[in-house]
């Protein structure tokens, strides 16, 4: 079996609560974001996340990968603010926060 991902990489999930009338909700019950993190620089490579339609996710993947992880980032937040319209914006907000908060944590074990 080929790996996808270097001895270099952990994965991170993140968790945020979405509404109740959002269809998230209703298929996964929580809104969650995995993320794929290179130790050696902190970089998200990859990430996955519990969305419904296949471009939501692809877009939240556009804001996230290459970024840095080694903190929580104000920019990566503006950027969802100012160009996600979704309803789960604070959702990947708060499953953002969540995620770098496990990853301080894993670092700081290592």
């Amino acid at each position: 079996m080929i790996s996808l991902y270097d001895k270099n990489t952990v994965y991170v999930v993140g968790n945020g609560k979405t509404n109740l009338d959002n269809a998230i909700t209703e298929r996964y019950k929580i809104f969650f974001i995995g993320f794929v993190i290179d130790i050696t620089d902190d970089k998200i490579i990859d990430l996955g996340c519990s969305t419904t339609v296949d471009i939501t996710s692809n877009f939240i993947k556009s804001i996230f990968i290459g970024k840095s992880f080694d903190g929580y980032d104000l920019e990566i937040e503006k950027d969802i603010v100012t160009r996600y319209f979704g309803s789960s914006q604070k959702a990947i907000i708060i499953a953002y926060k969540d995620a770098v908060k496990k990853y301080t944590k894993i670092k700081a074990n290592i």
